[in-house]
């Protein structure tokens, strides 16, 4: 089975490159962001701006390759792959909250960017407190470390070739 995506538009962040960037959206607060939206999809926009956040599904594009057991930042021991938010997955596909600032009619400005400058855009979804946000029970071996990625910041280690 082959499975075929192909980008709506591109993110315009202020991370050049890996190292030092926020591993996550809450790592990222304030940091501004820009969706530029391919021209073909621009009128899916329209009733958006009656939202104050968005969920961003993304190409993870500096990705080569995975691993299925991985070190993720915010520890030190080895984690299945499916138990971390590491990039270097089966398919690199990102995903992010981020807080919706407006949009133009081509482009869409956003808060709390965590991602590459030029990140393809697959996808971009309204979020919904009812639908999106649940209470959890057990979030597994990031208790105890979910509160450092305000601080963390990413290094190399996902980004390498192969």
């Amino acid at each position: 089975m082959s499975i075929t995506y192909s980008p709506i538009g591109v993110i315009r962040t202020p991370h050049a490159t890996v190292k030092g960037m926020p591993i996550q959206p809450v790592g990222a607060l304030g940091v501004p962001g820009t969706i530029e939206v391919f021209e073909s999809f621009r009128e899916g926009l329209s009733d958006l701006d009656g939202f104050s956040h968005i969920l961003l599904v993304y190409h993870l594009h500096e990705i080569k390759g995975f691993d299925l057991m991985v070190k993720p930042y915010l520890g030190d021991a080895l984690h299945g792959i499916f138990a971390t938010r590491s990039p270097k997955r089966p398919n690199p596909i990102g995903l992010s909250v981020l807080r919706l600032m407006g949009h133009d009619g081509e482009r869409v400005f956003v808060e709390n960017v965590d991602m590459l400058d030029n990140t393809p855009v697959l996808d971009i979804k309204p979020y919904v407190p009812a639908f999106d946000s649940w209470d959890a029970d057990r979030i597994g071996w990031f208790e105890g470390v979910v509160q450092n990625a305000r601080e963390h910041e990413a290094d190399e280690r996902f980004h390498k070739a192969g």
